[in-house]
């Protein structure tokens, strides 16, 4: 995972290097530029409002991609909003045992002084909406510049996955019905040139109503911190 990782943040540091150089040889000022631009990110996923004895362990992963159609709003056009259209996977690490009884599922906390897990993760796979308000200090003829975009991001969860192995059975679910579809939250990005960090917080559960731990309700709000590239 560690080496994927880096070749990812390689890849994209090598890409956006040459689009700026090529830009810079090749391209004519233009006073009326946008920042239209690809994004990719990478973020390390936190579950936070988490129920009493519940745990993350292991590295949960984010990815996201998508486009992001810049909109200057004054003279200098170095104020913008940003409206954009992505996809992204996410996985959270825990230690809650997922079970289907007669179609429906329960919830509890697993004994690991008792059980060997090998994994216990839960993968959602969303379409995504950012919305930005856009500063930077950016020019014409100026490619790498400050930035701090901040919004909203609206996803939909078109697929999702449960997985549970260890050393006495492997469960395998999808399609929960206990997700909330619609999830939204929060975003930062601030940075200089190719590097900038990103956060995102979910603004509503991950679960819905009827996911319970304990006869409460499974209440995680999704945290997630990392970098973002953006492409031009």
């Amino acid at each position: 995972m560690n080496i994927k990782l880096s070749l990812l943040v390689l890849c994209l540091t090598g890409i956006s290097f040459a689009q700026n150089k090529k830009k810079m040889i090749n391209s004519e000022p233009d006073n009326n530029y946008r920042e239209d631009q690809f994004y990719a990110s990478v973020t390390y996923n936190l579950l936070s409002n988490k129920p009493k004895d519940v745990s993350q362990s292991g590295f949960s992963t984010g990815f996201h991609f998508g486009f992001i159609r810049d909109m200057p709003i004054n003279e200098k056009r170095n104020k913008a909003i940003g409206l954009g259209l992505g996809i992204s996977s996410n996985s959270y690490n825990h230690n809650i045992g997922i079970v289907e009884v007669d179609n429906n599922l329960t919830y509890g906390i697993i004994d690991e002084s008792e059980i060997n897990v090998s994994k216990n993760k839960l993968t959602t796979y969303l379409v995504e909406v950012p919305l930005e308000f856009r500063w930077r200090t950016s020019t014409a003829t100026d490619y790498n510049f400050w930035r701090i975009y901040t919004g909203l991001k609206v996803g939909y969860i078109v697929y999702n996955t449960a997985t549970f192995q260890s050393n006495l059975e492997t469960i395998k679910l999808s399609n929960l019905n206990d997700l909330n579809s619609l999830q939204y939250g929060v975003t930062l990005s601030v940075g200089y040139g190719t590097w900038n960090f990103h956060a995102y917080y979910g603004l509503n559960s991950i679960f819905n109503t009827d996911a319970n731990l304990d006869d409460a309700n499974i209440d995680f709000r999704s945290f997630k911190i990392g970098l973002m590239f953006y492409l031009l």
